[in-house]
């Protein structure tokens, strides 16, 4: 419901569209959203579709991805606690979402419709010095993976999309990272083959870099995976 207080300090401190801002403005921009729970697989936004809505992810994990032409699903960046979507939404001019957006897991987002943004952006200009600063950082992690499928080999890309994804959207437990991950997702965000990605991730199963679950991978050593970029 809007208004309702429900995101948390925690939130606000992480999530870089908010920085900058003092405590009671921070509140009445939450305050002006509506919260709402996804299960996991659901898609929120779709490539092509109306901006109209604008998505702070307070819970859970997401993904953007493409649907070609011809049918062929393209897995882009991951999406954690504080990370923004839908931000063609603030545009002066209407505009569509250029990549839909699905969880990974069950997931709780504030929403903000399109006038209630905009509205939001005018009285606060701060945030939309922070989107843009958002947008960057979606644009140099694409540029690191565009420069990777150029220059870098097949196992420096696993090993770059799974160090990434550990910093970013990774749960630290016991023993290493967690990450929520299938050998066919990793294989389609590397842009490697699955029989590549599952070769790869035996081997490091078996140096004990890693431990394979049923759709999830526990990181023991990014440290590791790390000087395999090298």
């Amino acid at each position: 419901m809007p208004g309702s207080g429900i995101a948390s300090v925690s939130v606000e401190l992480r999530s870089q569209f908010l920085h900058g801002l003092i405590p009671a403005d921070r509140k009445t921009i939450l305050a002006a959203a509506t919260q709402r729970r996804f299960v996991a697989n659901s898609v929120i936004t779709n490539q092509g579709h109306p901006a109209n809505h604008f998505f702070l992810l307070t819970e859970g994990l997401a993904r953007y991805f493409f649907v070609t032409g011809e049918g062929k699903k393209l897995l882009f960046r991951w999406l954690g606690p504080g990370d923004l979507f839908g931000g063609r939404t603030v545009l002066s001019d209407h505009s569509s979402y250029l990549v839909s957006t699905e969880t990974v897991a069950d997931s709780s987002v504030l929403v903000w419709d399109r006038p209630t943004i905009r509205g939001l952006i005018g009285r606060y200009p701060r945030l939309l010095e922070n989107a843009l600063l958002t947008a960057s950082d979606y644009l140099a992690w694409h540029l690191t993976s565009h420069i990777g499928l150029a220059c870098h080999t097949a196992r420096q890309r696993v090993a770059q999309v799974l160090v990434t994804l550990a910093r970013t959207i990774g749960e630290k437990v016991s023993g290493g990272v967690v990450l929520q991950i299938t050998n066919e997702d990793l294989a389609n965000a590397a842009n490697v083959t699955p029989f590549t990605a599952s070769r790869l991730m035996s081997k490091w199963q078996s140096d004990r870099t890693l431990v394979k679950h049923r759709g999830k991978v526990l990181l023991r050593s990014p440290e590791r995976l790390f000087l395999r970029l090298m």
